[in-house]
């Protein structure tokens, strides 16, 4: 029986969050949108003095270019050098076998 009762009062609690939540919506969370005052469209306003010390989009999308360039050559370097380790350790194996069996 009490296996019921907290199935009912499951059942009640979402039901009175799902109502909870379904009033918040009816007020929208963000305010109506207001046109921008003199001050902000002056803040706003490209200033041509300052423009030397803008970030320009080809500046940016070349240095991150040529910092991929830099992580694909070092991922690269560590798999040949992973790649020669494995290969000069087979060899060693291979001569140690060799030596091994001829005696």
């Amino acid at each position: 029986m009490a296996f019921f009762l907290q199935k009912s009062s499951l059942a009640n609690h979402l039901r009175s969050s799902y109502q909870k939540t379904e009033g918040s919506l009816a007020v929208p969370s963000r305010a109506f949108h207001v046109e921008l005052g003199d001050r902000e469209k002056a803040l706003l306003a490209k200033d041509p003095s300052l423009r030397r010390f803008k970030s320009y989009k080809k500046s940016v999308w070349r240095l991150k270019r040529i910092g991929d360039v830099l992580t694909i050559v070092v991922v690269a370097g560590c798999c040949y050098e992973i790649y020669v380790k494995a290969v000069m350790r087979e060899e060693a194996r291979n001569q140690a076998k060799a030596a091994g069996g001829s005696e």
